[in-house]
């Protein structure tokens, strides 16, 4: 009976151990210390990410491949009589590319573009998220307690269709964090203060 026992302690030791291999590698991507900060034109996140860009996106990029980074940002507020309510939906996307001739990395997010040296130049940009204006002066309520959620993923989707085929059935191309929710609670500031709101993650 003691050797059944400790048999089936053992079975279980190893399933934990594949299940958090197996879930340290499905999370390629990992959201670190977002903060809300309030100022005179309403609240900007910060947050930092962990990136493990593995050999087959780098080769990807080094080819022409361009990789679309995707930061989403949302707010909801609890509803005791229904689903939550999505507030905020906010999206940004970081373009990363390749270009031979001049041997440099290109980083483009919205009209802004810049270039660099090396891979790792662009990846320590891309995780360090700042100044990203979420929501704006009078979208939210104050004293009011909402939920925050920040992501980064591999955006697929804003790929050519002939290469997304392929790339949906690779879970090297599978890079996505979790979600990462925490409590926000706006308040009342000056506009000349600039402080970070209550409920930020640290």
């Amino acid at each position: 009976m003691r050797c059944c026992e400790k048999l089936f302690r053992s079975i279980l030791f190893g399933l934990g151990l594949l299940l958090a291999a197996y879930t340290a590698q499905a999370t390629d991507i990992s959201v670190r210390g977002p903060q809300l900060v309030v100022n005179e034109d309403g609240y900007i996140l910060a947050a930092d990410f962990n990136i493990n860009f593995n050999s087959r996106l780098e080769e990807a990029v080094n080819k022409g491949v361009v990789l679309y980074f995707a930061v989403d940002f949302e707010l909801t507020r609890s509803r005791w009589y229904w689903f939550d309510e999505q507030v905020i939906r906010r999206n940004k996307t970081f373009q990363l590319s390749y270009h031979a001739l001049t041997r440099q990395y290109r980083l483009s997010t919205g009209a802004l573009h810049q270039s660099y040296n090396s891979l790792d130049e662009v990846l320590r940009v891309i995780s360090r998220l700042r100044n990203w204006l979420v929501l704006e002066k009078g979208e939210i309520k104050n004293e009011q307690p909402y939920h925050a959620g920040l992501r980064m993923r591999l955006d697929l989707t804003q790929m050519p269709k002939t290469f997304q085929v392929s790339a949906l059935s690779n879970k090297d191309w599978d890079l996505s964090s979790d979600w990462l929710r925490w409590t926000f609670t706006p308040v009342e500031v000056p506009p000349s203060s600039a402080t970070p709101a209550s409920g930020e993650v640290k």
